[in-house]
């Protein structure tokens, strides 16, 4: 969207991974204007075969925003309806333009408005509608698979009883009651490349030999080789994995192994070191990839499961720094206030409203 979150100049490691182009980057093709009903991949009667790269790899650089709006699972009644009726995609097209012209306000509507202590509206980057009905499309009824027994003790047994750690837990005791995103740590993958509140940028540049993935919200990047090497030793793990890939034709495919067991994937809390994932990257037209990605843990799922989601091309975004990092002021000052309050007899539980009120009528703006 037009206005976005400018926080600073690029860090110094996400310019070098920018910089990989330079070895020989073919030109991306100019994109139309997304509209607010991107659909899923482009399926034609011949599939499309994107561009090369000089040293002859299929060319999926560029930026690809995950800025569709797609739950990740569907509502239980509408198991086995994986798009959206016009009727319902209508609703959310105008839901979307209501919003856009909410962001576009300078002040709060003194007629019935509301403020909170959060900036602007638009400071938050709203998805377009799309018909696709759920990330999920395999199992075929939109929905993560159940968690096996030992998921389901896992998740009781976390902060003794209290579940994950959530960005508004219930009670502030300790740095653990919040999750590793609010902690800024980091948001793992596979949430690293789906939709969030803002920051929706996902940059993919290549090199010969290498891919390199950059996520802009909690500043991650892979540089993913293809030459066939094994994945690092069992003992060597972290948030994001570790990434190997090779081309299968025009498609992209990179399996990622040697998770922490700290991250978690759909409301599962953490998920452990047996998880795999596997991402399938096609360009499917000279605007559009097809991201489709196979989950497997036989310690927190009862059985693999799939996502697709569509990303289209947007030569105009730029990806900025994301300045938040761990240790930030937000957790020492979370856990001070938490302590002060206690003193004064309040309870910590971390409100979801941001402090949201009811603009008085008449109230001049200023």
């Amino acid at each position: 969207m037009s206005h976005r979150l400018l926080l600073s100049a690029l860090p110094a490691a996400a310019v070098l991974v920018a910089a990989l182009p330079s070895i020989g980057q073919t030109p991306s093709p100019a994109a139309a204007k997304p509209s607010a009903t991107d659909g899923s991949a482009t399926k034609s009667a011949k599939p499309y075969t994107p561009p090369k790269t000089p040293w002859g790899d299929p060319d999926i650089q560029g930026q690809w925003p995950a800025d569709s709006q797609i739950p990740m699972q569907r509502p239980i009644s509408a198991a086995e309806k994986a798009a959206l009726s016009p009727e319902e995609l209508a609703k959310r097209e105008e839901a979307y333009r209501k919003q856009e012209a909410a962001d576009s306000e300078e002040f709060a509507p003194s007629n019935g408005g509301t403020t909170t202590i959060n900036p602007p509206g638009y400071w938050v980057e709203h998805g377009k509608p799309n018909p696709q009905a759920s990330l999920v499309v395999d199992p075929p009824d939109g929905r993560i698979p159940a968690l096996t027994p030992e998921g389901q003790q896992r998740l009781k047994e976390l902060r003794g009883g209290l579940g994950p750690g959530s960005h508004f837990p219930p009670v502030v005791n300790t740095w653990e009651d919040f999750d590793i995103y609010s902690r800024c740590i980091s948001r793992g993958l596979l949430s690293s490349m789906l939709p969030t509140l803002y920051n929706f940028g996902n940059q993919i540049v290549q090199s010969p030999g290498f891919v390199a993935i950059r996520n802009e919200m909690i500043h991650e990047t892979r540089v993913i080789p293809l030459d066939s090497r094994p994945h690092a030793n069992s003992n060597i793990r972290s948030y994001m994995g570790d990434s190997r890939g090779h081309w299968e034709g025009n498609t992209l495919v990179v399996e990622t192994t040697n998770f922490n067991g700290k991250i978690g994937i759909g409301g599962s809390g953490p998920t452990t070191d047996q998880l795999k994932i596997v991402e399938r990257f096609t360009r499917t037209s000279p605007t559009e990839l097809s991201y489709d990605v196979t989950i497997s843990d036989p310690g927190t799922w009862t059985k693999p499961w799939k996502i697709h989601m569509p990303y289209r091309l947007d030569p105009h975004y730029v990806v900025y720094e994301y300045a938040c990092h761990e240790g930030n002021y937000m957790m020492l000052n979370a856990l001070k206030g938490a302590r002060e309050r206690e003193k004064a007899g309040l309870g910590t539980k971390v409100d979801s409203d941001n402090f949201t009120r009811q603009v008085p009528a008449g109230t001049q703006k200023q």
